[in-house]
C-alpha cells in the first residue's frame, strides 16, 4: 500500500524526521492561503499522486508570487498526471502539497527497505540525490553505499556514521543524519513499512538536513493491523479492478496483455504466465484465486478478468489440491451464466475431482475448450486470442 507525500511527511514528523514547512491543499484558493500562511518569498507546488517523476512532467512547480501558487494549482488540480511510473492514462491530481522553498547546498539519496536476500533491514545512501537511483546504480554504482541492520542489535551509531562519511557530512550534520535514520528505522518497524525513501534529502545552506521528498510503501499483509495507515488509503490512486479483487480475497494485478489468466496458487500463476509468453502470448493479468476458494470467488474472479476490454481470450488453469476442481467448474459456469462472455475460454483442470469438474463443463453445452495438458492449453488460448 502507498500513501501520498504529505501523509508520509506527517509520519516523518511523528518520528523526529525534519521536513520542510508545508500543508496540503485541494483548491487553488486553499493553496494560495497556505502559501500566505507559510510566509517566505517562494513556494513549491507539488501534485500528490502515487508515482515518481512528477517534476519532469509539470507536477512540481516553483512559485515566487502568491498568484503563481493559485495559477499553478488551478493548472494541476482535476487533471491526470502521466509520468514514467504510470500508464498512459495517468493518475488524478486531487490534492496538492504547498511548501516553503529552502536554499539547497547538497542533495542526497536515503532509503531503508527489507533486503530479501539477507532477510534484514537495509539502509541505502548516495551522494547523487535527486536522480533516479536505478540510473545511479547502473552507471555509477560506486556512489551507492549500504548497511545491513542486525535484527537483534538494531541500528548502530557506527552504521549511521558510515553513511554520513560517505555523504561527506561533518559535525552536527552527522548527528542529524543519525536522527533521521533512527526515525526511519523506528517508523518502519512500528508501521510495518516495506520501504521508506527520501529523494532528495537536502542539506540547506544553514547546515540543516531536511526530507524534501517522502515515499513510504507498507506491507499489504500487515496493514490491517494499523487502522491509522488504512485511513490514509486513496482508492482513486489505485487500480479499480485490484481494489475490487481485495474485497473478495483475490490476488489480482493488472498487466498489459490480451490473455486473461485465472489460476490457483501464486507459483502456478507465474508459471502459467511464463508459459503463455513462451507460446507467443501476453498475459492481461495475474490472478490467484487461492487454495480454499469458493464458486462465488471464482465467479467474481471471472468477472474481473472479463471487465478488462483488452482481454481477447481467457485461460483457466486449476490444479486441485486443497481446492476441488468441481467447485471451480461450478464457479466458472455460474459466471458464464451471469454475464455475457464474448471471448473464447480455455479450461485446464487437474487434480482433486478433476474428472467431475471436466464433466460439469462438458455437459454445460457452453462454448468452453477443455484441455488436460497445460502446454496445449497455453497454445490453444494464444491461438484463439490471435484469431479474435
Amino acid at each position: 500500500m502507498n500513501i501520498h507525500e504529505y501523509q508520509a511527511k506527517r509520519l516523518f514528523k511523528d518520528y523526529g524526521i525534519a521536513v520542510p514547512e508545508g500543508n496540503p491543499a485541494d483548491t487553488p484558493e486553499h493553496a494560495e492561503q497556505v502559501a500566505r500562511e507559510l510566509g517566505g518569498d517562494g513556494w513549491v507546488v507539488k501534485a500528490q499522486v502515487h508515482a515518481g517523476g512528477r517534476g519532469k512532467v509539470g507536477g512540481v512547480k516553483l512559485a515566487r508570487k502568491h498568484r503563481e501558487v493559485f495559477d499553478f494549482s488551478r493548472e494541476m488540480l482535476g487533471k491526470r498526471l502521466v509520468t514514467v511510473q504510470t500508464d498512459s492514462f495517468g493518475l488524478p491530481v486531487e490534492k496538492l502539497l504547498i511548501e516553503k522553498i529552502y536554499p539547497i547546498k547538497n542533495e542526497f539519496y536515503l532509503s531503508v527497505l527489507v533486503d530479501r536476500v539477507s532477510g534484514r533491514v537495509m539502509f541505502i545512501a548516495s551522494a547523487a540525490g535527486g536522480m533516479d537511483i536505478e540510473t545511479v546504480a547502473k552507471e555509477s554504482p560506486e556512489q551507492i553505499v549500504s548497511v545491513l541492520v542486525h535484527p537483534a542489535a538494531g541500528l548502530q551509531s557506527y552504521q549511521c556514521r558510515k553513511l554520513a562519511f560517505a555523504l561527506q557530512l561533518q559535525g552536527e550534520q552527522i548527528r542529524g543524519l543519525e536522527t533521521i535514520m533512527r526515525g526511519m528505522y523506528h517508523l518502519m518497524l512500528a508501521k510495518d513499512a516495506s520501504q521508506i525513501e527520501i529523494n532528495p534529502l537536502i542539506l540547506t545552506d544553514q547546515g540543516q538536513l531536511l526530507a524534501l521528498d517522502a515515499k513510504i510503501n507498507f506491507d499489504d499483509n500487515a496493514v490491517a493491523a494499523h487502522p491509522d495507515i488504512v485511513d490514509m488509503r486513496d482508492p482513486g490512486q489505485e487500480d479499480e479492478k485490484e481494489n475490487k479483487a481485495q474485497q473478495f480475497g483475490l490476488n489480482y494485478i493488472t498487466l498489459n496483455g490480451t490473455i486473461g489468466c485465472m489460476v490457483n496458487g501464486a507459483g502456478l500463476a507465474m508459471a502459467t504466465m511464463d508459459l503463455v509468453k513462451l507460446k507467443g502470448g501476453a498475459p492481461a493479468n495475474f490472478l490467484d484465486v487461492g487454495g480454499g476458494t469458493t464458486p462465488e470467488k471464482v465467479a467474481e474472479a471471472f468477472k474481473l478478468i472479463l471487465s478488462d476490454k483488452n482481454v481477447k481470450a481467457v485461460l483457466i488453469n486449476i490444479f486441485g489440491g486443497i481446492v476441488q476442481c468441481d467447485i471451480i467448474a461450478q464457479g466458472i459456469l455460474a459466471a458464464v451464466k451471469e454475464i455475457n462472455i464474448n471471448v473464447p475460454v480455455v479450461v485446464r483442470l487437474e487434480g482433486t475431482n478433476a474428472e467431475a469438474g471436466r464433466k460439469l463443463l462438458a455437459d454445460s453445452g457452453l462454448n468452453l475448450v477443455a484441455e488436460t495438458d497445460l502446454a496445449l492449453a497455453a497454445e490453444q488460448v494464444v491461438a484463439l486470442a490471435e484469431g479474435a
